[in-house]
């Protein structure tokens, strides 16, 4: 089944326009959600909308939007008065600008999306904007509008199509000096940066997403395959942190060997761990998909036995 496209219009650069549709480019799906439910009765939770003052359900058609001015004191704004005020770029994105991507900082990034052409016309006009800004090797700032929110979009060429991140606002950013501050300002010897550096070197790699693995969600499935084969749970042991209080033999122990930097380095790097399985096949054993290993087999004829006994 073909994906939906969250958002429909036109991509424009000066005179050159072209149809096009967005596409969200991650999804949360394969992982494990839960619902709520009643303890006493095993029923699922529902939530209804109700009036705060009168406790009665209200109905969506007779729910509208309203800012707070005072305290229980609101301004009431219908559907018709949002469309009033609609942009451009409800309807169109519009280049503004071209930068380098190393001007925009990471904590303006919000999450990303596909972009590609909308049927079958237009996809020439969509290849010149796109090579042009792969061939200079710039991102293309734009403007979008989503849920009824005006967004910066930021533009890149990915293969055939265009990546279009979301960007914050200067407002929606948290000054780091309420943060930083009180961060005391120490002497760092180079000894001790000379040990830190030799760790970097060791653990140094290429940037390689499909080696990680998603430790929490893998804790989740064995927690939920023992309870569906009956298994009691028991808290495991916490690790605890140890109090360090020498910083130069802890750098040490951590390269291995209480020797000069000049010296461990001699010692050869430790091979790096197998890639971690994809979350799909972590999630096999609970979809019931066929699996490999005795353990899975083992626990899914566990899952059967009990299901009939219930």
């Amino acid at each position: 089944m073909a994906p939906r496209a969250n958002w429909k219009g036109f991509l424009r650069l000066s005179l050159v326009t072209c149809p096009v549709a967005l596409y969200p480019a991650t999804s949360e799906s394969e992982k494990i959600s839960f619902n709520q439910l009643n303890r006493q009765t095993g029923h699922r939770i529902r939530y209804v909308k109700v009036d705060a003052d009168t406790g009665e359900e209200v109905p969506n058609e007779d729910i509208v939007k309203g800012y707070e001015l005072e305290k229980g004191q609101y301004i009431e704004v219908s559907k018709e008065e949002f469309e009033e005020i609609a942009l451009e770029s409800t309807r169109t994105i519009e280049i503004d600008e071209f930068v380098a991507r190393t001007d925009i900082d990471p904590r303006y990034l919000i999450r990303p999306y596909y972009l590609r052409p909308d049927g079958k016309v237009g996809h020439d006009a969509f290849a010149v904007i796109r090579e042009t800004i792969r061939e200079m090797n710039k991102v293309a700032i734009g403007r979008i509008v989503l849920t009824n929110r005006e967004h910066i979009i930021a533009l890149e060429a990915m293969d055939k199509g265009l990546v279009g991140t979301l960007l914050r606002y200067p407002y929606e950013l948290r000054s780091e000096q309420e943060y930083f501050e009180e961060i005391q300002d120490v002497k760092i010897t180079k000894d001790m940066l000379d040990l830190a550096r030799h760790i970097v070197e060791q653990r140094a790699g290429t940037f390689a997403p499909e080696k990680f693995e998603d430790h929490y969600e893998t804790a989740l499935i064995d927690l939920i395959n023992q309870k569906r084969a009956g298994k009691t749970i028991r808290p495991k042991d916490r690790p605890k942190g140890e109090n360090v209080v020498d910083l130069m033999e802890a750098l040490r122990r951590s390269v291995g060997q209480t020797a000069s930097p000049t010296q461990a380095a001699a010692k050869p790097a430790k091979k790096p761990k197998k890639a971690a399985a994809g979350q799909k096949e972590m999630l096999m054993p609970i979809a019931g998909k066929k699996t490999a290993g005795k353990e899975a087999s083992a626990k899914k004829q566990a899952s059967g036995r009990q299901r009939k006994s219930a």
